[in-house]
């Protein structure tokens, strides 16, 4: 027979690690309702089980002689130089978007080829200063 101090300790253990697990519980599935999975134009054609409805991150470089832009939609293509996904987007995009360079695309897929963007992220290189940086290093280089 356990005394009645043993007892309190372990029904008081016994509540913390329920809760614990259950707080746990409830902090995973929250955070994996809110991912945002990245997914490249290949990811994209080989995967057979596609969710349409959940939005996803498409990535890779935007296809040069492919940017058109009219008053209301830009359009573009995505490669990851094996596969392309054509891509509609509706407003402004960062200042380093353009042909050539890498991108990331937020929003749900249409079908595998054409996916509809809510967001724009433009994607710089390991090596990128900003301006005002670059001027002030050459200026005390000198």
């Amino acid at each position: 027979m356990l005394p009645k101090k043993v007892k309190k300790r372990a029904s008081l253990l016994a509540i913390f690690l329920s809760i614990s697990a259950i707080s746990i519980f409830l902090i995973l599935n929250a955070l994996n309702k809110n991912i945002l999975y990245f997914k490249s134009p290949s990811d994209i054609r080989s995967n057979q089980n596609i969710d349409f409805d959940k939005k996803i991150r498409v990535g890779g470089m935007v296809k040069k002689n492919t940017l058109k832009i009219n008053n209301q939609e830009i359009r573009f293509i995505i490669t990851d130089f094996k596969n392309e996904i054509r891509v509609s987007f509706q407003g402004t995009v960062p200042n380093l978007f353009a042909e050539g360079k890498g991108v990331v695309a937020e929003g749900k897929l249409q079908d595998k080829k054409f996916f509809i963007a809510d967001r724009i992220l433009a994607k710089h290189d390991e090596n990128y200063m900003p301006p005002e940086l670059k001027n002030l290093m050459r200026e005390n280089a000198k």
